[in-house]
């Protein structure tokens, strides 16, 4: 279970970016549900590449490692959640 905490932790706070970024970004908004599976992937894909570039996540549950996690979560949730809604306004354009 211990090696999953940080995956878990790096989805939950890239649903939190996810929607933190689109109450910042009111014009890419993609609604409650878009901006979580949104937020959701991009903290999945942000925790990962974060830890391929040993940037913080390394798997570890001590301070630095959730925080870590926290941030890389959140980060890549908010930028895929700004792309999506980027690439959808462009879209209905």
């Amino acid at each position: 279970m211990e090696e999953y905490l940080p995956l878990i932790i790096q989805l939950i706070s890239g649903a939190v970016g996810g929607n933190l970024a689109a109450k910042l970004l009111p014009k890419l908004n993609l609604g409650t549900l878009g901006n979580s599976i949104s937020g959701i992937l991009g903290g999945g894909l942000g925790g990962y590449l974060l830890g391929m570039l040993n940037l913080g996540t390394d798997g570890g549950m001590d301070v630095s490692g959730i925080i870590g996690s926290i941030a890389g979560g959140g980060v890549g949730g908010g930028v895929i959640m700004a792309i999506v809604g980027a690439i959808k306004g462009a879209i209905s354009k």
